[in-house]
């Protein structure tokens, strides 16, 4: 198997690599595929066959290299596999070899004397072929044959998708009808006019038996598009009829390009050295007209991989998303159990605080299972409301309910052979739990308003930020369904338990928004990093990628400057960052006197100390919450309190 690597994102976008050797990729000069990315090391990773197979192993880089989203020091790659190495994502395809057929292969032979002339269709042979002469031909054995083989190609054509096969296919009908002994079509590359591939056969010798063409023949016939016939004598340039020809033949070839917008993207050559089966005029047509319905077919099956590529491409696209970033133990324990059960088909409960990349790691499961060249579709439980819910889910039949003008499949039959991902699993309905739960027994459901029951063939993940045991125990949830859902789970840790990711997933969102706001921005300064790791977050990864973007839209330097952060990061993690920060320290430690001074004025009241400030109380509650004031203020009250009982 022939392996490429497909670019689809980053400088090398839509480039197609191809893996005959061993293949190193990274930012040095001396790289295979060398990728100016600051994010890339000088030598990233390499990639080489290993027993048997193709193995990527990652070369001690700074930011990892990642295939379908998790980190890997090494990974034997299939097809369909995408690997991320900085900004640059390439998806591995396989590609099939050259099918080796037990026939001979094209030889050149030089400096042989020959006789052909260039022919063409005339006029009046045109017009013989005009609908109104048409059924005035006459109708031998030969014509009729002819006529049935020219439909058995423009049949077999419309059935083709594979280049490779296609010219073998060809020369096979061919035979049936021009009674050649040997024969070869030569396919071109489009560019180069160099030979990509060929299939050749001499029925006279044997299939094992080599089949020479006269290398000026060729070469002729390529640069000048027009067909040679050389039927072996005087005859040739004169009438005479084709019996005639044949009797005084010696050796005859008859060469015709295959023409595709004005340039030759092939070439059938011909040839006979018996009188019995001399090629004439008569061939030179019928050739012509087979090698035109081969063009068709050629391009149908080059225009068909195209498609097929891109088709591939798009979708690798689609279903591109950040990758799971993160090398501290709490986030290996998730990659690790990512791998562990991606391969079966067992369903998954993955669940967490929002915002902790539950959907991610959903999808990092889909890539690395045998279904990842499926559909993934995700459904969000909680953002539509039951009865259009259900029709999402299940689909609907036509009259189904007043706005059901027509049928619709819906995301259980959208995810055929691949996999669903239901979030916010815990905010269904009681009535869609139980039909939920019929799918996930019996792998089967009904739409709205229909009769017909349909099977599935998909894998179910499902994540929530609730507790689900304990909405069981408050029959809020039901507890056969959550034991249906229960039968793999994953907590994933909040952004506070690995802390030390933090610098890593800042950089990574930072690089991700410049280059969407076409900014440039070469870091983030060690004031601001210190800052983001000891912000608590709350709304964990989530939030972090919401404050990197405002850092990179309103940061008006090269580098993230702590005062690019959002003000509840620097109210609550400024004043330790670094000695530099004196300035938000001085503010952090100014806004603080205000509030106690505005509190100790209005007795402790939350609600006229905002008056006072001029602010609104809900403001005044979180500021005083971030800047952690409200020990201060039950001190403060409990001081007055003992100073009136004195």
């Amino acid at each position: 198997m022939l392996t490429t690597l497909l670019a689809i994102s980053g400088p090398h976008r839509r480039a197609v690599f191809t893996l005959a050797d061993a293949c190193t990729i990274g930012r040095g000069s001396e790289n295979t595929i060398r990728i100016e990315d600051s994010s890339v090391s000088l030598s990233h990773c390499a990639v080489a066959e290993e027993d048997g197979g193709l193995t990527l192993r990652d070369l001690d880089s700074e930011s990892g290299t990642f295939v379908n989203g998790i980190p890997m020091k090494r990974r034997v790659l299939q097809a369909g596999d995408e690997i991320a190495v900085g900004s640059s994502v390439f998806v591995v395809q396989a590609e099939p070899a050259p099918q080796k057929v037990s026939a001979g292969v094209v030889q050149t032979r030089e400096g042989e004397a020959i006789h052909a002339i260039v022919v063409e269709l005339q006029p009046e042979e045109l017009r013989n072929l005009a609908p109104e002469t048409l059924a005035a031909l006459p109708e031998p054995a030969r014509m009729a044959r002819n006529l049935s083989v020219l439909l058995q190609i423009s049949r077999a054509i419309g059935l083709l998708r594979d280049e490779e096969s296609l010219p073998w296919q060809l020369l096979g009908l061919i035979f049936d009808v021009i009674p050649a002994e040997r024969g070869a079509i030569l396919l071109l590359d489009e560019d180069s006019q160099e030979v990509r591939s060929q299939a050749a056969w001499d029925r006279a010798s044997g299939p094992d038996r080599n089949v020479e063409v006269i290398g000026s023949v060729v070469r002729r016939v390529m640069t000048e598009g027009v067909s040679l016939l050389d039927d072996g004598g005087d005859e040739a340039n004169g009438g005479g009829s084709a019996e005639r020809k044949r009797s005084v033949a010696r050796r005859t070839l008859l060469c015709v390009p295959m023409i595709s917008k004005d340039k030759p993207i092939g070439i059938i050559y011909l040839e006979s050295s018996s009188s019995a089966t001399a090629l004439t005029r008569d061939d030179f047509q019928l050739l012509t007209a087979i090698a035109g319905l081969g063009v068709i077919g050629i391009e149908n099956a080059r225009q068909f991989a195209g498609l097929g590529s891109e088709n591939q491409r798009l979708l690798a696209e689609i279903a591109l998303t950040h990758d799971m970033v993160g090398s501290s133990a709490r986030m290996r324990e998730v990659f690790q159990f990512i791998e562990r059960v991606a391969p079966s088909d067992s369903t998954v409960l993955i669940w967490g605080e929002s915002g902790t990349g539950k959907e991610l790691a959903a999808r990092a499961i889909h890539k690395n299972s045998p279904r990842k060249n499926r559909p993934f579709v995700a459904l969000n439980c909680a953002a539509l409301a039951e009865t259009l819910l259900e029709s999402e889910l299940f689909g609907h039949e036509k009259g189904a309910f007043t706005s059901a003008i027509s049928q619709k499949k819906g995301f259980l039959e959208v995810a055929e052979g691949g996999t669903i991902f239901l979030d916010e699993i815990g905010e269904l309905s009681p009535l869609l739990q139980a039909k939920l739960l019929r799918v996930l027994q019996e792998r089967e459901f009904v739409r709205v308003g229909g009769t017909r029951v349909i099977k599935i063939n998909v894998r179910f993940l499902a994540a929530t930020n609730r507790n689900l045991q304990d909405a069981v125990r408050n029959n809020q949830f039901r507890g056969d369904l959550f034991h249906r859902l229960n039968v793999i789970s994953i907590k994933l840790p909040a952004l506070r338990e690995h802390r030390e990711d933090v610098p890593a997933l800042a950089q990574h969102f930072c690089a991700w928004h410049a280059k969407h706001a076409n900014r440039h921005i070469v870091g983030i300064s060690p004031e601001a990093l210190a800052a983001l790791t000891q912000y608590d977050w709350p709304g964990n990864i989530r939030e972090l990628a919401n404050a990197m973007e405002r850092a990179v839209v309103v940061g008006a330097s090269d580098r993230i400057l702590v005062e690019d952060l959002p003000e509840a990061i620097l109210e609550t993690g400024a004043g330790e960052a670094s000695t530099a920060a004196s300035y938000h320290d001085a503010v952090r430690n100014l806004k603080k006197q205000l509030i106690l001074n505005a509190l100790e004025q209005s007795a402790n009241s939350v609600t006229d100390a905002a008056k006072l400030l001029g602010v609104h109380a809900n403001y005044l509650h979180r500021l005083m919450r971030n800047l952690e004031l409200r020990s201060a203020s039950k001190k403060q009250t409990s001081a007055q309190a003992d100073s009136r009982n004195r």
